[in-house]
């Protein structure tokens, strides 16, 4: 396993963390999962292109 798949799952179960659907995360808002989105986009787009 690579540092950047091991990368992505971390950042899937985090993102899944964040998502305003359980009740200890409802006042959130949208903000922490669009901003663990992005970085999850970043990391994709980084080993797509050979980087990681």
């Amino acid at each position: 396993m690579s540092l950047g798949t091991i990368l992505i799952v971390i950042l899937i179960l985090i993102l899944l963390g964040a998502i305003p659907a359980w009740p200890y995360s409802r006042g959130w808002g949208y903000g922490p999962s669009g901003i663990l989105g992005l970085l999850l986009v970043i990391v994709l787009i980084l080993m797509l292109m050979g980087s990681i």
